[in-house]
């Protein structure tokens, strides 16, 4: 699963870092995918956590493709 932050869209909350930290972090103000964070989706249980953060963002900023 390919993840990432629209910057544009982003405007803080934490919320995916909060629901999923083996993936996303919060840095200068913003979520973003950690370094090789996207790796960690081959875990069911981390899978359906990115699953989550993307659904519960407010900003709805988070993009997921396969």
């Amino acid at each position: 699963m390919k993840v990432s932050v629209d910057r544009s869209l982003c405007y803080g909350s934490a919320e995916c870092a909060h629901r999923a930290p083996a993936v996303f972090a919060f840095e200068d103000g913003y979520g973003v995918v950690r370094p090789r964070g996207a790796d960690a989706t081959e875990d069911a249980r981390v899978r359906e956590a990115v699953l989550e953060a993307a659904e519960k963002c407010p900003s709805q900023a988070i993009v997921l493709s396969e």
